[in-house]
């Protein structure tokens, strides 16, 4: 016999030959997701047109519909009921809402009640905001 050994070819990759983590703005992940929400079953052919896999997109749709994707932020927006009758603690007054008096309550999502003036300093109240939004 012979001293050839057959041998098969070998290529070796290193990491520095692929592609590296491709990196999405905030920008880009919102304009992908709501491409995705415009028609039947888009998901799959949107994550495909874009190169990227159906289970990120589905990360992303899922941060879009909790408002984590682009907010830079912690809050969130809250429906907004306005009234015209007064609160039953104010009905026998008679005097209608002076701008001194008048005063907005915000519920908050984890069920507490906040009655603030209506002319109460912004800052203060994202302050307050904070410190009653905890859980």
């Amino acid at each position: 016999m012979s001293g050839f050994i057959h041998r098969p070819q070998i290529e070796v990759l290193s990491a520095a030959d692929g592609d590296r983590r491709r990196y999405w703005s905030d920008d880009d992940k919102l304009r992908i997701v709501e491409e995705s929400f415009l028609g039947h079953r888009q998901v799959a052919a949107t994550a495909r047109r874009h190169g990227i896999c159906r289970s990120l997109l589905t990360t992303w749709r899922r941060e879009y519909r909790n408002g984590e994707l682009g907010s830079s932020c912690p809050g969130s927006f809250a429906p907004v009921t306005v009234t015209t009758e007064a609160p039953a603690s104010q009905a026998g007054r008679g005097d209608p809402c002076r701008p001194v008096d008048c005063q907005v309550e915000i519920v908050l999502p984890n069920g507490r009640r906040l009655i603030v003036p209506s002319g109460v300093n912004t800052e203060a109240l994202v302050r307050i905001l904070a410190a009653v939004d905890g859980p």
